[in-house]
């Protein structure tokens, strides 16, 4: 398969600690120098549409914690070769960002929300930030930023219980809700024996609302299967990244924070595009290693995996 996403990670700083992506002990933030800046984001984009890159989503760390993150969406959005622009947010800022981020250009959003229950969502998140979490959602709807999905990962003991809700609300809402095998990442987050596969959560939503229908939803590029209750506004889809392995139809590679991309997740090997940028290396040759990138990518599964244990916060989720 072709790859056309670019995942851009635009910062490592959040506004929550969620107990599958940031270390359970404190950790340093890569300094702001190390960080790639607005126009060095705005460049590789352009460099990378010109070597058939034409989807961009940004996520983080929290996205909407950038300072002036609207103009770069603005400048992405015009970018010839670029039709179609997302963010992943953890929806905490997005009731008070989403009109500027819908004038700016942005075409949706995946807003992550694990539990619908405060306690749980405590103690997810280490925040009481649910209230604000659920207006940035309804927002999202009325101003047009869809279709709108919901990001949950669900973990045996601590939000298991919450499935049903989560997925009621594709009943009451026009939103997808994704449940997400938990894939750790490094030896500092949640244990990875607290991971649900896919089979096992369809099953207690089937158990609750009946059979669930296929369903072919726009804007499924990715390896999400999608479904749908019956009668319901919305859809439910699965990312079964543990229990399934779906690199043959991997479309998408990464740009870290401080400017390395990684083609795979499964390998340890990423390219320093920031240094390149700052050498004055030209358009030219830039795009020469990127189309090198790009060509190594399905050389990478989860079948030959080589990866290090890394900061998802770093690399973008």
């Amino acid at each position: 398969m072709s790859v056309k996403c670019l995942r851009i990670s635009v910062t490592d700083r959040c506004n929550l600690r969620c107990v599958y992506c940031r270390p359970l002990h404190d950790c340093a933030f890569i300094k702001d120098k190390e960080i790639l800046s607005l126009d060095e984001i705005h460049r590789v984009v352009r460099l990378f549409a010109d070597c058939g890159i034409d989807r961009v989503r940004l996520t983080g760390g929290e996205p909407l914690l950038r300072k002036n993150v609207t103009s770069l969406v603005e400048k992405l959005a015009a970018t010839k070769g670029i039709r179609e622009l997302t963010l992943t947010t953890n929806g905490v800022l997005l009731k008070q960002m989403a009109d500027e981020l819908k004038a700016a250009g942005l075409n949706r959003v995946n807003i992550s929300i694990d539990s619908l229950e405060a306690n749980s969502y405590r103690q997810i998140t280490g925040y009481d930030c649910l209230s604000n979490v659920v207006g940035g959602i309804q927002k999202a709807i009325d101003v047009g930023l869809q279709p709108v999905k919901i990001n949950a990962v669900i973990l045996r003991g601590i939000n298991h219980s919450q499935v049903v809700s989560l997925a009621r609300m594709s009943i009451d809402l026009p939103v997808t809700v994704r449940f997400i095998e938990y894939c750790p990442t490094n030896k500092d987050t949640q244990p990875a024996e607290d991971y649900m596969p896919y089979g096992e959560i369809r099953r207690i939503i089937e158990g609750e609302f009946g059979a669930l229908f296929d369903a072919t939803i726009g804007h499924g590029n990715g390896p999400a299967l999608y479904f749908k209750i019956k009668n319901s506004a919305g859809a439910i889809g699965f990312i079964a990244g543990r229990s399934t392995i779906f690199c043959e139809t991997c479309n998408r590679i990464r740009l870290s924070c401080d400017g390395k991309i990684k083609p795979c997740l499964y390998s340890a090997q990423d390219y320093d595009i920031r240094q390149l940028i700052r050498e004055g290396t030209s358009d030219e040759q830039i795009k020469s290693h990127m189309i090198k990138i790009i060509a190594q990518k399905h050389t990478f599964t989860r079948l030959n995996s080589s990866a290090k244990e890394f900061s998802m916060r770093k690399v973008g989720g």
